[in-house]
């Protein structure tokens, strides 16, 4: 069992994402609830007018000059417009004061929603649409996250229904030779 570690960072300022929040190569898509002025204590309890994105589900994200610009880009620069849209961060690094320092910062694209899972019961009715032709296979995956196992499930019930209906033509054709007339060849 991994034991979850603590950044010492979480513990310094608690009430706002970070880059301490993201492991290494980690990224995180968020939206966008609103975005505001207001005032925000920092570690050395000065306070200071910053903006600040609220994220719906995670901590708010003060945004500098760089990460508004970032989100510009994607969305125009209306922080109104913002609200409900969705940005991917991930953390980096930045020179400020003389050093080195952890930063967030916004990818140029934002990555699409991730697939959701299907249950077995709507498997079994979308292999049926499948196999009547209703659905197709490529429109399955592009919808929902399949298990290995449900992968396996889908391309044999296929495989076996494509089988089926040559063994169908076979005896359709053989049928027609037996009956006198004459096999086209």
């Amino acid at each position: 069992m991994d034991k979850q570690l603590t950044h010492w960072k979480k513990l310094i300022n608690p009430d706002y994402i970070g880059a301490y929040a993201l492991t290494p190569d980690e990224d995180l898509t968020v939206t966008i609830d609103y975005v505001q002025r207001e005032m925000v204590t920092g570690a050395d309890g000065k306070k200071e007018e910053c903006t600040v994105a609220h994220l719906v589900g995670q901590k708010p994200l003060i945004l500098n000059n760089t990460n508004s610009k970032s989100i510009q880009k994607l969305y125009g620069p209306y922080i109104e417009e913002w609200a409900g849209k969705r940005i991917t961060l991930f953390a980096s690094t930045t020179r400020a004061f003389g050093e080195t320092v952890e930063c967030l910062r916004i990818r140029p694209t934002v990555a699409k929603p991730a697939k959701r899972p299907i249950g077995d019961s709507r498997l079994a009715a979308a292999i049926k649409s499948i196999i009547a032709g209703e659905y197709t296979t490529e429109k399955l995956r592009a919808q929902f996250q399949l298990t290995e196992a449900q992968e396996t499930k889908v391309n044999d019930a296929v495989r076996a229904a494509m089988e089926e209906s040559n063994a169908a033509d076979s005896m359709l054709v053989s049928e027609q030779d037996h009956d006198g007339t004459e096999s086209q060849g």
